[in-house]
C-alpha cells in the first residue's frame, strides 16, 4: 500500500484518480450503446462483486457487527445508488456535462460536514473550495458543454443528487468507519449492492442482447474495464485518501475530473482553448490551498495536544 502520509503520494493518487474518474463517462457512453442504462449500472456493480470477492473470505471475521450498518450505508452512498444515477442521466445529457457537474462534490462535501458532521469552518479551505469550483465553472463554459435544454435539466439533477450522495458518504466514512480498512469498506459494500444488481440484471433481456448485437461484446469489454478500474480499485483508492487526508482534499478529485476530459477530447480531435488553461490552473490553485489548510490545521491540532501535555 502506498505511503499517503507524503504530499507527493496524495497528489499522485488524486491525480490517477481523476485519470481514471475522468474516463469512466466515455466508458458508460460506449456501454450505452447496446445496453440499458439499468443494465450498465448493473453490470458495472457485478463485475465489481465478483472481483473482489476473494477479499470478502479472507476479511469476515475483522468486521465487527457494529460495523456492518455503516459499511451498509456507505456501500449504497458511495457505489451502489450513483452506479445507477450517472447512466440514467446519460441517456439525455453528454458524458462531458455529467463530468463537469460532478465537480460540485468538493462544495457539498463542505456544507454536508457543517451541517451534519461537525465539520470546523475554516476560512482558507473554505476559499479553495470556491476558487476550485470557480475553474471548473469556467472550464464548462469554455468547454461549451452548456448546450442542454431544459427538458433535460431533470437529468442533470440525477447528477447532482449523486454528487451529494458522493459527499455524504466521504463525510460520512471519515466519521463513522475510521476503523475499518479502505479495502474493506469498499469489498463489503458490495456484498449488500451486488446481489441487488444481480437480480435486476437477470430479469432484463441482458443474454439476449449478447446473443443479437454485434458490438455487444465489444461495448460489454468497455463496461468491465469501468467496473475493475473505475469502481472497484478506485473506490478502495479513494477510501484510503479518504482516511489519511481531510475529506474536503479527497473530494478534490472531482475538480480535475473535466481536465482529464478535455485531454480525452484532444486525442479525439477536439481544440483546447488558452483560457481552458488558465482555469485548469485555477482549479490545481485551489485544491493546493485546501491541502495546504489541511497541513497547517494538522500542525495546529498537534501544537495544542502537545500544549496539554
Amino acid at each position: 500500500m502506498p505511503n499517503l502520509d507524503k504530499p507527493i503520494i496524495q497528489w499522485t493518487l488524486l491525480l490517477f484518480l481523476a485519470f481514471v474518474w475522468g474516463s469512466s463517462f466515455i466508458l458508460m457512453k460506449k456501454g450505452l450503446v447496446s445496453f440499458s442504462w439499468g443494465q450498465v449500472a448493473s453490470l458495472r456493480i457485478v463485475i465489481s462483486s465478483i472481483f473482489l470477492s476473494p477479499i470478502l473470505f479472507r476479511n469476515f471475521k475483522k468486521i465487527k457487527r457494529n460495523q456492518w450498518l455503516p459499511i451498509c450505508i456507505a456501500g449504497f452512498l458511495g457505489s451502489g445508488i450513483p452506479a445507477y444515477l450517472f447512466p440514467l442521466a446519460q441517456t439525455q445529457i453528454s458524458s462531458s456535462l455529467t463530468g463537469m457537474l460532478n465537480s460540485l462534490v468538493p462544495l457539498f462535501t463542505v456544507v454536508i460536514g457543517l451541517l451534519f458532521f461537525q465539520l470546523g469552518f475554516r476560512w482558507m479551505k473554505f476559499a479553495g473550495v470556491l476558487l476550485g469550483l470557480l475553474g471548473a465553472i469556467g472550464l464548462i463554459f469554455s468547454s461549451g458543454n452548456l448546450s442542454m435544454g431544459e427538458g433535460n435539466l431533470a437529468y442533470a439533477g440525477l447528477v447532482v443528487l449523486a454528487t451529494i450522495m458522493y459527499a455524504t458518504n466521504i463525510n460520512f466514512i471519515k466519521t463513522f468507519l475510521s476503523e475499518v480498512g479502505a479495502i474493506n469498506i469498499t469489498s463489503f459494500g458490495f456484498l449488500f449492492t451486488g446481489p441487488l444488481a444481480a437480480t435486476h440484471l437477470l430479469s432484463t433481456d441482458f443474454f439476449d442482447i449478447l446473443r443479437t448485437d454485434e458490438l455487444a461484446g465489444l461495448n460489454l469489454f468497455y463496461i468491465v474495464l469501468l467496473a475493475i478500474f473505475g469502481t472497484a480499485i478506485a473506490v478502495i483508492l479513494f477510501n484510503m485518501l479518504i482516511k489519511k487526508v481531510s475529506a474536503v482534499f479527497s473530494s478534490s478529485v472531482t475538480y480535475i475530473i473535466p481536465v482529464f476530459a478535455i485531454f480525452w477530447g484532444l486525442l479525439d480531435g477536439e481544440s483546447i482553448e488558452f483560457l481552458q488553461f488558465i482555469c485548469i490552473g485555477v482549479i490545481l490553485t485551489g485544491i493546493y490551498i485546501v491541502n495546504k489548510d489541511n497541513q497547517l490545521e494538522r500542525k495546529e491540532l498537534i501544537k495544542e495536544l502537545n500544549s496539554k501535555k
